[in-house]
């Protein structure tokens, strides 16, 4: 079985459960398994790249994993701050720093044109959540700028990384309709936004070890 796959079996098997317990409205399952997923999504980042050269890109990489992980304990890991306000700096933290890695290492194209679509979307989510957001405008709409902006950086890269842009993209914007407007939002939309997001945040991790491998090699064989 390939390297890669082997590190994320615990990240799958446990995004799963995460999924599950949410569908079946677990709490006791659905909390700690929330905790689980970054740390494990780090183990399979670290065990794909075993044996090339710890570079900046991995930072990058592992940083990023590392403020969502934060991100999604907000309210645990910040219990002296409003968790939304520091939700959004951890994972806009975490955009940044998907966005350089994107940006400057995974890049395999220029931006295309269709990209554009997602700062129409930008624009929508913005307009109608609007009267709803109250005084987090701006922290939300800073927010759903880098979040755009990673989509916009994953639109240059394979389409692995850009698929896990996607979903992100999905997952925050259905959340984002959780937070603001919960109302309308009927139950399954809270699994569906951690299916969304467990989908893209391994895609991202996946893709981006997988470049990097490549690049490892492509350095090696230069300099041989």
């Amino acid at each position: 079985m390939p390297r890669l796959v082997i590190g994320f079996i615990p990240y799958i098997a446990v995004s799963i459960v995460h999924v599950g317990a949410l569908a079946v409205g677990s709490d006791a399952i659905a909390g700690p398994t929330k905790f689980a997923l970054m740390p494990l999504l780090a183990f399979a980042v670290v065990w794909g790249i075993r044996g090339t050269r710890w570079t900046a890109a991995t930072t990058l990489l592992v940083a990023a994993i590392a403020l969502s992980w934060l991100g999604d304990g907000a309210g645990t890991f910040f219990p002296f701050a409003p968790e939304v306000p520091m939700m959004l700096l951890c994972f806009g933290l975490a955009h940044v720093c998907y966005i350089l890695l994107f940006w400057r290492v995974l890049a395999v194209r220029p931006v295309p044109a269709w990209s554009l679509v997602f700062t129409v979307w930008w624009g929508v989510l913005l307009a109608v959540l609007w009267p709803s957001i109250g005084a987090l405008l701006v922290p939300v709409a800073l927010y759903g700028f880098v979040l755009g902006g990673t989509a916009v950086a994953a639109s240059r890269c394979r389409p692995v990384v850009l698929w896990g842009g996607v979903f992100f993209l999905i997952s925050d914007s259905v959340l984002a309709f959780r937070l603001f407007v919960p109302d309308a939002m009927p139950d399954w939309t809270s699994p569906l936004v951690m299916l969304t997001y467990t989908l893209g945040q391994g895609l991202i991790a996946a893709g981006a070890v997988v470049s990097l491998r490549a690049d490892a090699r492509t350095q090696a064989a230069v300099t041989t």
